[in-house]
C-alpha cells in the first residue's frame, strides 16, 4: 500500500492510501507500486491518476511540479492548483 499526498502551494488537495499512482513526468510516463524504489522527477503538465486502496480513481490536472517516491510515501507537489478530473 502507497500513503499518497497531492500538495500545491495553495492547500493539500488529496491525501490516502493507494494501490498505484501514475503520472507524466519529463522523462516520460511512470507508474508506481508499492515498494517502487526511491525516485525524484519534475512533472510534465498532464494528469496524475490515483488508485485509492477502495478502488476509486482520482484524476488531477497537474501544471508541472514533483514527485518524490521513498518507503511507500508518494508525494505530488504541483507548482499551481491541482484540479480533480
Amino acid at each position: 500500500m502507497l500513503k499518497v499526498e497531492v500538495v500545491t502551494p495553495e492547500k493539500r488537495v488529496w491525501s490516502g492510501e493507494a494501490t498505484m499512482v501514475s503520472a507524466r513526468t519529463l522523462g516520460g510516463d511512470l507508474g508506481i507500486l508499492s515498494d517502487h524504489a526511491p525516485l525524484l522527477g519534475v512533472l510534465a503538465d498532464g494528469t496524475v491518476s490515483i488508485k485509492a486502496a477502495d478502488g476509486s480513481v482520482n484524476d488531477f490536472v497537474i501544471n508541472g511540479g514533483f514527485i518524490s517516491v521513498s518507503k511507500n510515501r508518494v508525494s505530488i507537489l504541483g507548482e499551481a492548483e491541482a484540479v480533480k478530473n
